[in-house]
């Protein structure tokens, strides 16, 4: 479903996958809602391990948006993660991850 060259994730919340994306416009929306003076900064955080949950959620939310999704902080709150909080920090970094991919590498 989930196309990672085109910085796409899968996620899977209640049983049913769902396609993450971090567009420009998520990207924008991160930095303000998380108090991040730029990007390079959130992503430094999850390269270090220093991210909350609210990081996470914050980076799920955005790039599940970027991809279609209608729902918001409060679903994702309510769904069953598929890989509970782990699999919930890795969904969320490989996100930042495939957003700052340049092409070819």
């Amino acid at each position: 479903m989930a196309n990672p060259l085109a910085g796409e994730v899968e996620i899977w919340l209640d049983g049913r996958p769902h396609c993450a994306k971090l567009t420009l416009g998520a990207l924008a929306g991160l930095e303000s809602e998380l108090g991040a003076e730029s990007m390079v900064a959130l992503v430094e955080r999850f390269e270090q391990g220093r991210f909350s949950s609210r990081d996470v959620m914050a980076v799920l939310v955005a790039g599940l948006k970027g991809a279609g999704w209608a729902g918001g902080m409060d679903e994702l709150l309510a769904a069953e993660f598929r890989g509970g909080p782990v699999g919930a920090a890795h969904a969320a970094a490989a996100l930042l991850a495939r957003a700052f991919r340049i092409e070819g590498t």
